[in-house]
């Protein structure tokens, strides 16, 4: 069998979030009990007419290939979102339609970077964005962000760690792994330090924030690409719908790409999109409303069993939470809790060296398997002491 040596030395890392759900699934087979607070997933089923529309499609014979751009009218309704929320002008031209997020970042790390360019992103980060600039032979340059700061991204810091060889700024919020908002004059700062640099802003959580209001990087710079997509906030993950909102004359390249590797997104569930984005929303509030009473019964969880939690993440699903007191290695005691337990969590060293000692918990569970799993991790390390 040959195997390509150049594509092993690429050394792409594990993703262990995943890792730790396929080892709980298999102790599921083996008919182990587990709770899942590893995996950021909602919990709750796609919303009744959006099925509806992608299964009406279907029937209807939407089933062929699309624009490689994405159908038009999502498109527009994308455009519509953002602007109404926003206060922008977005046009339905600067849209592509993805298979997800991941796809979209891909196509803007292929057109911004060549061998040697560096992206500054914070620490911890998504799992996926190192791996993502060096596979292109890039350089991420990473900003520590600190716990007793919230995990903010200072501008400052930023403006610090550009050089000629930096190609783009990333940045998340709101965040996974921490859950932490970005304050508008942070977002404001950043903007005004990259300068001709563009940001690239991943805003997948958008939506989820439980104090205040969140933002877009758009609202500050146009010299910037948006991620975005419908998994988190409209629990389609298994969908795979996503989109890049990027500025005009980047457009056209990054149309090529698409259609090379990717040709469209799946027809019929392009219209269950345009479903999300122009119907009901009530949905959605429910769902942040009970995201909210979650988050607040796991934090208050946690630190009666004993983590470090000097902060209070108000957006997306997860905590992340210090465990240094309980041991110094997160992926080990991780593993402990998910054989020994019956919890999945997802060790903090999956985010780089700024979580290492660090869990990551996530609420997108019931409040009774919340509460189950938070019992059984309390009875676990009462026992180890």
């Amino acid at each position: 069998m040959f195997i390509n040596n150049k594509l092993l030395d690429r050394k792409i890392k594990p993703f262990h979030v995943m890792e730790v759900l396929e080892r709980a699934q298999e102790l599921e087979r083996s008919g182990r009990n587990i709770i899942h607070l590893e995996i950021g997933e909602p919990d709750f089923p796609t919303a009744p007419h959006i099925r509806t529309a992608a299964t009406s499609a279907l029937w209807s014979g939407e089933t062929k290939y699309t624009h490689s751009l994405g159908l038009p009218g999502l498109r527009e309704a994308i455009a519509e979102n953002y602007n109404s929320r926003f206060k922008l002008d977005i046009k339905p031209g600067q849209i592509i339609v993805t298979s997800g997020t991941s796809p979209a970042l891909l196509l803007v790390i292929i057109a911004l970077l060549e061998q040697g360019d560096e992206v500054i992103m914070s620490n911890p980060y998504y799992a996926c964005y190192p791996n993502f600039v060096e596979y292109f032979g890039g350089k991420p340059v990473f900003i520590h962000t600190h716990e007793a700061a919230g995990f903010n991204l200072e501008p400052y810091k930023v403006a610090g760690a550009i050089t000629s060889k930096t190609k783009a700024i990333l940045i998340n919020s709101p965040c996974n792994p921490t859950g932490h908002v970005m304050p508008p004059q942070s977002i404001r700062g950043i903007a005004e330090s990259a300068g001709e640099i563009p940001i690239i802003s991943d805003e997948i959580y958008q939506g989820l924030v439980y104090k205040g209001k969140d933002h877009s990087i758009l609202e500050f710079t146009e010299n910037a690409f948006v991620l975005n997509g419908f998994s988190k906030l409209y629990a389609m993950t298994g969908w795979r719908l996503g989109y890049l909102i990027a500025p005009e004359e980047y457009i056209r390249p990054l149309q090529t790409l698409s259609q090379n590797f990717f040709i469209c997104a799946n027809s019929f569930v392009q219209h269950a999109g345009i479903a999300a984005l122009r119907g009901p929303q009530e949905h959605v509030k429910e769902m942040i409303t009970t995201y909210d009473k979650r988050r607040k019964f796991i934090i208050k969880r946690l630190k009666e069993i004993g983590f470090g939690i000097n902060y209070e993440p108000d957006g997306a699903y997860y905590v992340l939470a210090n465990v240094k007191e309980f041991s110094s290695d997160s992926l080990e005691l991780s593993g402990r809790l998910l054989e020994e337990a019956g919890v999945a969590v997802t060790p903090g060293i999956d985010f780089g060296v700024g979580a290492k000692g660090y869990l990551r918990f996530s609420y997108a569970n019931s409040i009774e398997n919340i509460g189950e799993g938070m019992d059984r991790i309390e009875r676990y390390l009462n026992l180890r002491k």
